[in-house]
């Protein structure tokens, strides 16, 4: 898509710092925000800021190599709780429980891989509120984890458990009867052979609602409440508590969006407030020419599938609109650039993109790897312009 000649990229920009509301509606005759969402949803449990206790968005951040997020990741405790059973969840429990050496064949930067070569992890518990067949994994997702030779996927046969409405919602859901058919195999292989002989241990934990964080100064348990199917494919609590040893927690319980400057929001949901994909001003009129989508527009729910009818929806809107968009003073492709570099703005474009690849390839060329990752933001922008 890139490579159209009526796309243009313009990166290391920063909304709202770099350029603000008013910049682009100058330049363009509507503004689209698709910023998504990167920071992690709070979760309201005693203990849950000890230290230890860490947000999946913040580590999923620091091994895919952000550059504004620090090198180092304390990887110092053998027993780990993850609380959530989406994607997230799942990917913090496998890039957790996985070797160093295992990951060499894919981009994971250089500093991940020497962290990750001195992680002392013996038990990875995942631990999910309500049952398998309510889990949001992704069939391919849980396929994977069975992929590692150093990592033993360990389901409690008592886990699989369903009741009206589980089975109502597997019949209906072609992906979700792929999920709990994986759940079932891997619990059907514990019931056979118990926890396995890989050195590493995955456990995923079902009916486990989150309590507490317990610890003097620092995280050294998590306490769980078993929980039980009401019929409805929703849970309740029994009251029965269990302290699962841990020496790190990892919240992976959803995504949140990140307010815009200039732009209305809704603190509750955490989404820009519109109608259709136009954004709505405190009175709840459309601001003419501005535009929402994707998580920033409907809360962190759904792949990429929902985004592109998402898309559908808000591109529709700026259609109809065509006729009454407010004319930009300054229309001239030139002109946003020419504001940017008045502003002193260190900006890249798609060729420089591309300059990036190949320089990532090249470095992984050497040691037989598809890339080395460049991490830091001045290393990338080197490569940009050279």
């Amino acid at each position: 898509m890139l490579d159209k000649p009526a796309v243009r990229l313009i990166g290391n920009v920063e909304y709202g710092v770099d350029i603000k509301l008013e910049d682009l509606q100058r330049h363009y005759d509507a503004v689209v925000f698709t910023t998504g969402a990167e920071k992690d949803r709070d979760l309201d449990i005693p203990g849950i800021d000890l230290p230890g206790s860490f947000g999946g968005a913040d580590y999923v951040s620091w091994f895919d190599g952000h550059p504004d997020v620090p090198r180092e990741w304390p990887l110092e405790a053998e027993q780990i709780a993850v609380i959530g059973a989406g994607n997230v969840g799942l990917d913090v429990a496998r890039m957790l429980s996985k070797t160093a050496d295992e990951l060499l064949y894919t981009e994971i930067p250089d500093n991940v891989y020497q962290g990750l070569k001195g992680n002392p992890v013996k038990e990875v518990h995942l631990f999910a509120r309500r049952g398998p067949a309510q889990a949001k994994f992704t069939p391919l997702e849980l396929r994977e984890l069975d992929h590692s030779p150093n990592v033993e996927v360990i389901v409690n046969p008592e886990d699989i458990e369903y009741d009206e409405g589980s089975t109502t919602a597997m019949n209906s859901d072609n992906q979700l009867r792929l999920v709990v058919r994986e759940l079932e195999r891997y619990a059907m292989r514990t019931a056979e052979h118990g926890v396995g002989e890989r050195p590493r241990k995955l456990f995923l934990h079902f009916f486990s609602s989150p309590v507490e964080v317990l610890g003097d100064g620092k995280v050294e348990a998590f306490r769980t409440e078993r929980t039980e199917l009401d019929g409805t494919g929703n849970v309740r609590g029994t009251g029965v508590f269990t302290d699962w040893p841990v020496q790190a927690v990892y919240r992976c319980v959803g995504y949140r969006s990140t307010e815009l400057a200039d732009l209305p929001w809704d603190p509750k949901n955490h989404v820009v407030p519109h109608s259709a994909g136009r954004v709505l001003d405190i009175n709840g009129k459309p601001i003419p020419g501005v535009y929402v989508n994707g998580w920033v527009k409907r809360g962190p729910v759904g792949l990429i599938g929902h985004t592109k009818g998402d898309a559908i929806e808000t591109v529709g809107s700026l259609l109809e609109d065509l006729e009454t968009l407010p004319a930009p003073a300054d229309p001239s492709p030139d002109g946003v650039v020419a504001l940017l570099e008045e502003r002193g703005i260190t900006y890249t474009t798609w060729n420089g993109w591309e300059l990036l690849d190949a320089h990532e390839i090249a470095l992984g060329a050497p040691h037989d790897r598809a890339r080395v990752k460049v991490v830091d933001r001045e290393g990338m922008l080197e490569a940009s312009r050279s």
